[in-house]
């Protein structure tokens, strides 16, 4: 893997079709900046290999990818963007962490394709390349409209994203009838949901409606008294499904505080964030079924196979969409004539990748995602 940082990888992007003149043009300088020593190494070698992978799909002109070890430190990061600057790169794939974009702003005259999802406060010289809130919103939205969804509640954590849900909710097409925060502390958190579900109401009206029944003159109230013994609550919950932006075992603490308060997946639409297909999802079956907008799975498929024939081992997230951004620019250099400007980025365009489609306009980047269901331990594509 030392080869692969020392070693200046040329890569042809992959077309059915080949202009002729591209051959004439000069080399395409691109920079990768990730983590390729350090805490967070395998990232940075695992987007390495997916750009490896680019190479098997060679049958056209010539792009120089230039890999730099940032070490994930921001002054790392900053200096070794500064050396990419002076081997006459403009355009960097990377940094991989929100955190190290903090300099990069004094290279005003270069282009940062950041891999971070995080959109709020970046310079303006990133364009932010991940999976965005606002992405995965106008998908979840999408579901809403074909579901006649009306009143969806959406339960934000107090972390360090939730300034980017509430952009993304302004700006996205999604609609919103409360919106609730809460801390994710688990002695803390189960009492936050019973007051948003109106669980002490609800289960209240369970012993009022059997009072109220022994009092009365009903001549099945007994029956009707056993049926209620049964229950936990009764009464409306006041909507028809919820949006809960958080992951692993806080989504988990969630949707099992949901259930404590008798909110059932089977009656209420269960949604949240992208979840990388995370295998452990499937085997809660007691809050299936669940629903989450993400990248096109039989291509992540497809590509984490090929990865492993290859490396022995599978890739992260992050090299998926890595493998995407080098066709992504090669396409928009070559739109562009194989002049590499800032403009490219500007224009209105799209990309259709293995991700799925990317949306350019003014130096911002979203993508169009699927949607799908885990349901009986089974995930299944809605749309």
């Amino acid at each position: 893997m030392r080869k692969l940082v020392k070693i200046i990888i040329l890569i042809i992007f992959f077309s059915s079709s080949s202009p002729t003149n591209v051959f004439a043009q000069s080399k395409i300088k691109l920079g990768l900046l990730v983590p390729i020593s350090g805490e967070f190494s395998e990232i940075g070698k695992s987007i390495i290999r997916s750009t490896l992978l680019a190479i098997n799909k060679i049958d056209n002109s010539l792009i120089e990818i230039i890999p730099k070890d940032t070490k994930a430190n921001p002054e790392t990061t900053f200096e070794k963007a500064k050396e990419l600057r002076e081997a006459g790169v403009k355009i960097v794939i990377g940094p991989v962490f929100n955190k190290n974009l903090v300099k990069l702003e004094e290279l005003n005259d270069m282009i940062f394709l950041s891999l971070t999802n995080k959109i709020i406060d970046n310079p303006k010289n990133i364009i932010s390349t991940g999976i965005n809130a606002g992405s995965q919103l106008n998908t979840i939205a999408k579901f809403q409209k074909n579901n006649e969804i009306k009143k969806t509640i959406f339960l934000i954590p107090n972390k360090s994203f939730k300034n980017e849900i509430k952009k993304a909710i302004k700006k996205s097409k999604i609609k919103t009838f409360k919106v609730h925060y809460y801390d994710s502390d688990p002695t803390k958190l189960t009492k936050q949901i019973e007051k948003i579900t109106k669980y002490p109401q609800r289960k209240q009206n369970v012993k009022d409606e059997i009072k109220r029944l022994e009092d009365s003159e009903d001549p099945n109230k007994d029956k009707k008294i056993k049926i209620l013994e049964k229950k936990d609550t009764i009464g409306k919950i006041g909507f028809d499904s919820l949006v809960i932006a958080d992951f692993d075992e806080s989504l988990k603490s969630i949707t099992t505080s949901l259930l404590y308060t008798d909110v059932s997946p089977k009656k209420t639409y269960f949604i949240t964030l992208n979840q990388w297909f995370d295998v452990s999802l499937l085997k809660e079956t007691s809050y299936q079924p669940i629903y989450y907008p993400s990248v096109n799975k039989e291509n992540y498929d497809e590509f984490a196979n090929l990865y492993f024939k290859k490396f022995k081992q599978y890739p992260n997230q992050l090299s998926f969409l890595s493998y995407d951004i080098v066709g992504l620019v090669y396409y928009l250099i070559f739109q562009n004539n194989w002049v590499i400007e800032e403009k490219i980025f500007s224009k209105k365009d799209k990309f259709k990748g293995k991700v799925g489609i990317f949306e350019i306009k003014d130096k911002k980047i979203n993508h169009i995602l699927n949607f799908y269901k885990i349901e009986n331990s089974n995930i299944k594509k809605i749309f």
